[in-house]
C-alpha cells in the first residue's frame, strides 16, 4: 500500500518522507503561490487558478489571498462560498464544504493528526482525517477546524474556538474547545437593525 492509500484509508502513514506526496503538495504551494501574487481584482486569473488547484469548485466562489492549502485537490467548495484573508486548509483527505458557507480570517482547516508516540512522530508519521463543513455555516476570525469534524447546517462558530468535535446543525457554538452556546432560533431574525423603507 502506498503512503496515499494509506493516508485516504486513515492509517499513519509518512507524509514528510515521500516522494509522491511531496510532489503533489508541491504543485498546490506553487499554484499559492501564484494566486496570492494576483492583484485583487483579476477574478478571471484567480478562478482559472482554483479551478487547477481545488478539487471541485462551485460558481461564485470568492477566496480573498493569502490562500494557503497541502495538495488543493482534496478540498470541494459548494456554491457561494466566500472565504476571508489567511485561511489554510491542511487537506492531506478531504475538505467538504457546502454552498453558502462564510469563512473568516486567519481560520485554519486541519485534517492532519500528527502521531503522539514521538518514535512515530519523528519518523514522519501522521494521519488524516475528513472535514465537513454543510451549508449555511459560518465561521467567526481566528476559528481551527480539527482532523474528523462535522459542522452541521445553518450553525455559527465563534470567532477564536478550536473546533475538535462534531457540531449539530442550527446552533451557535464557541469556546476552546467548541461548546454549543445556544440553538438559532427566529429572534435571531430580529438581532441586527434592518432598514424599512416604509
Amino acid at each position: 500500500m502506498t503512503e496515499k492509500e494509506k493516508m485516504f484509508s486513515g492509517y499513519l502513514f509518512n507524509g514528510n518522507y515521500d516522494a509522491e506526496l511531496e510532489r503533489e503538495r508541491n504543485i498546490a504551494i506553487d499554484l499559492c503561490y501564484e494566486y496570492n501574487l494576483l492583484r485583487p481584482s483579476d477574478v478571471n486569473a484567480q478562478q482559472k487558478i482554483l479551478r487547477q488547484l481545488l478539487g471541485h469548485i462551485g460558481e461564485n466562489v470568492t477566496i480573498s489571498a493569502p490562500f494557503y492549502c497541502d495538495y488543493g485537490k482534496n478540498i470541494s467548495v459548494g456554491d457561494w462560498f466566500y472565504s476571508n484573508r489567511n485561511v489554510y486548509f491542511t487537506d492531506g483527505v478531504n475538505i467538504t464544504i457546502g454552498d453558502h458557507v462564510f469563512i473568516g480570517p486567519n481560520c485554519c482547516l486541519t485534517t492532519a493528526e500528527h502521531a503522539i508516540d514521538a518514535g512515530q512522530r519523528i519518523s514522519g508519521m501522521e494521519v488524516a482525517k475528513p472535514i465537513i463543513i454543510s451549508n449555511n455555516v459560518w465561521l467567526g476570525a481566528n476559528v481551527t477546524v480539527l482532523a474528523g469534524v462535522t459542522i452541521g447546517e445553518n450553525s455559527v462558530i465563534g470567532a477564536g474556538s478550536v473546533v475538535k468535535h462534531d457540531i449539530p446543525p442550527n446552533v451557535v457554538a464557541v469556546g476552546i474547545p467548541c461548546k454549543i452556546l445556544r440553538n438559532i432560533t427566529e429572534k435571531d431574525k430580529f438581532r441586527y437593525p434592518v432598514f424599512d423603507e416604509k
